[in-house]
């Protein structure tokens, strides 16, 4: 049942970030230095990858937390919730604000990535926490 609920998680946090992304395409290309075409879509060959290395991503950050849960006794979903958000805002984001503070990123970025991982890991622990 473990493996469920990670699957499931992990493919909830995807999807957030999809509609996240997708709500916040043009701020987030922009302050990512991505180039477009005239046509306004971003260059490059569209590689599938990305979204591969994503879709692990998300089952390892779900996996790791539904065992930082068991071990805590994070057992319902508003625990989920709140130690997911917590996790996103005070472990995840502080390190992308690292990130792109050395490499002079905007910090828009920082606002917008660090948005998702807070948001998406508050998704992911209230999944967690229904099961």
């Amino acid at each position: 049942m473990d493996f469920i609920a990670v699957i499931v998680a992990a493919v909830a946090g995807f999807a957030f970030g999809a509609l996240w992304y997708m709500t916040l395409a043009k701020p987030w290309m922009k302050a990512a230095g991505i180039k477009m075409t005239p046509e306004g879509k971003p260059e490059g060959d569209g590689s599938p990858l990305p979204f591969i290395l994503s879709g692990i991503a998300m089952i390892l950050v779900a996996g790791m937390m539904r065992h930082t849960f068991a071990l805590s006794g994070i057992e319902t979903t508003g625990k989920g919730l709140i130690s997911g958000i917590g996790i996103g805002l005070f472990f995840i984001s502080p390190w992308i604000m690292i990130n792109n503070a050395y490499s002079g990123r905007p910090f828009n970025l920082t606002l917008i990535d660090g948005g998702y991982a807070t948001f998406g890991c508050g998704i992911i622990g209230l999944v967690l926490g229904l099961f």
